[in-house]
């Protein structure tokens, strides 16, 4: 008999779950794990500012605070309304993407916020959650075979490909980049030939000079940084010069919170962002460090043990989907502040400053 992905989202026994009782069943590690997170996000923007609670600090509480009763009112919704809600939430994230590329805030050398008057949302934020959403339905209503041949690829793959172009075009790389491999990921834990994959590798290997060729100057710029930062150590070298400096002085332990030097003289640019890891390490040493990667961890590794466990395809996709847009975030900003990967804007979740991707994250 041909097995369907397209299962029952529940047994008649959670069918009958009232809200206190999906509140009841919440991983109150997980909560815990989130909340010690945000708790030091908040710290280290603190010592960003010097001390002080403004300009970071104090917003950025308010926000984990509201986004923290959002993640925990999402948590009781049914199942079968995140199903029925997939598509249009990827529609309406393709339409705020479009509206940006109209009406769009510019900072930070591209358009991609917009201003709602008391907030400024980042829409491409917005479309992690609603692409794997969209791509844990899709497959939630094929069968096991079919999602394996090829005539179920174009649709998942043009699913991808739009807000990955509408993204790039901001520019806004990084989240791009995440966004593709998001995409990739749930692709290839539905079922798509492996095969496909190696091939893709190689095309995306032979494409590489025209990639380039369309890059911007500033990207290009990164890329060379990346491979040779002591080439221009005053210049697109600095930031990850600087950075690698502060990561070392940390040493095991840490000189103490509010006492790093590299922070605190401005050697090091974007500190609230993207390089607040580096604060983090200088302040609170190597011990530091692993502590917080230990509960991304244990965060990531929650999400993909729910993802193998469901009895269908739409959670188990759903899940380990945003298990890995998570990990994402916290590989491709480690690599950058490290020296591993280019720097390419993407923040540490619930750690560094800003509004959409603390939402996104909850």
């Amino acid at each position: 008999m041909i097995r369907s992905a397209h299962r029952p989202l529940f047994a008649p026994r959670d069918m009958r779950l009232g809200i206190l009782a999906r509140l009841a069943r919440i991983n109150l590690l997980i909560v815990a794990a989130l909340l010690v997170l945000g708790a030091i996000g908040v710290m280290m923007l603190y010592s960003v500012a010097d001390g002080h609670w403004q300009p970071y600090a104090s917003r950025q509480a308010i926000r984990f605070a509201a986004a923290f009763f959002v993640m925990i009112a999402m948590a009781t919704i049914d199942l079968r309304i995140w199903l029925k809600l997939a598509y249009p939430a990827y529609v309406l994230g393709l339409v705020l993407l479009v509206a940006v590329e109209a009406i769009g805030t510019i900072g930070k050398g591209g358009q991609r916020w917009l201003d709602l008057g008391i907030m400024r949302l980042q829409p491409s934020e917005v479309m992690k959650v609603a692409l794997v959403l969209a791509l844990a339905r899709y497959y939630h209503a094929r069968h096991v075979w079919t999602a394996g041949r090829l005539i179920s690829l174009p649709l998942p793959v043009a699913m991808i490909a739009v807000p990955v172009v509408l993204v790039a075009a901001e520019p806004d790389l990084g989240t791009a980049l995440i966004l593709l491999m998001t995409g990739l990921v749930v692709i290839f834990l539905a079922g798509a030939p492996r095969w496909l994959f190696v091939a893709g590798a190689l095309a995306a290997a032979v494409a590489v000079p025209v990639v380039w060729s369309q890059m911007h100057d500033y990207q290009k710029q990164r890329v060379q940084t990346f491979l040779n930062p002591e080439k221009d150590p005053l210049g697109a070298g600095y930031q990850i010069i600087q950075s690698k400096i502060a990561l070392g002085s940390g040493g095991v332990h840490g000189k103490g919170w509010l006492k790093g030097t590299q922070s605190h003289l401005d050697f090091l640019p974007e500190m609230k962002t993207d390089f607040i890891f580096t604060v983090l390490v200088e302040e609170f040493g190597l011990v530091g460090g692993l502590l917080v990667l230990g509960l991304f961890l244990l965060v990531i590794g929650h999400g993909l043990w729910v993802g193998l466990g469901c009895r269908n395809q739409f959670g188990r996709l759903l899940a380990a989907g945003l298990a890995f847009v998570i990990f994402s975030y916290v590989f491709i900003n480690i690599g950058m502040v490290t020296g591993l990967l280019p720097v390419v804007g993407v923040p540490l979740p619930l750690i560094s400053y800003g509004g959409s991707a603390l939402f996104t994250m909850m």
